[in-house]
């Protein structure tokens, strides 16, 4: 087996039970319980998506190059299907994050959701969605051009992230 292939439904299960106690907190069992759900959601539906043709039939395309921060780690390449943005449904992620291998193979890693900041202000945030238990990231600016202030939530599915399945930057992730 490939250590670094892609994680089991079982593995991810252990995974999301550890980063939804160590994030903050749902109010009770059951938003535990739905947010695992969803998580588990997320992780079958976006299983096919290690082929990046299929990603591609399916509206995603490569965003620019590998997204990379010096001393965080890497995000990847980011492949972005826009008719996800905006929307906080766990098996319609708005973009796939992919890293080369040794061959120079896209392989999926991770998952990203964005939604757009309802007033564009960064001064307030009563609008950040939530996902998994867990807040989106923002309000940020766009980092392109055209891109309106928005929320992110970044979950590492198809590789380990060491600083948390819903960390910004994986620290495993390598760009070239």
């Amino acid at each position: 087996m490939n250590p670094r292939g892609p994680m089991t439904a079982a593995a991810v299960a252990a995974v999301a039970s550890l980063a939804l106690l160590g994030g903050p907190a749902p109010a009770t069992a059951a938003d535990d319980d739905a947010a695992h759900a969803d998580l588990m959601a997320a992780y079958s539906s976006t299983q096919k998506y290690h082929s990046v043709e299929r990603a591609v039939a399916d509206g995603y395309t490569p965003l620019r190059g590998c997204i990379a921060r010096e001393g965080e780690g890497a995000m990847g390449y980011h492949y972005v299907n826009e008719a996800h943005n905006n929307r906080t449904d766990p098996t319609r992620p708005a973009a796939l994050m992919y890293e080369k291998d040794a061959d120079g193979v896209l392989r999926l890693v991770g998952v990203e959701w964005f939604v757009e900041d309802a007033d564009q202000d960064m001064a307030t945030d009563d609008d950040r969605p939530v996902m998994f238990g867990q807040p989106f990231l923002g309000p940020s600016s766009g980092v392109e051009a055209g891109v309106k202030v928005h929320y992110d939530l970044h979950v590492w599915l198809h590789k380990p992230n060491p600083k948390g399945m819903f960390h910004e930057w994986n620290p495993e992730v390598r760009c070239p």
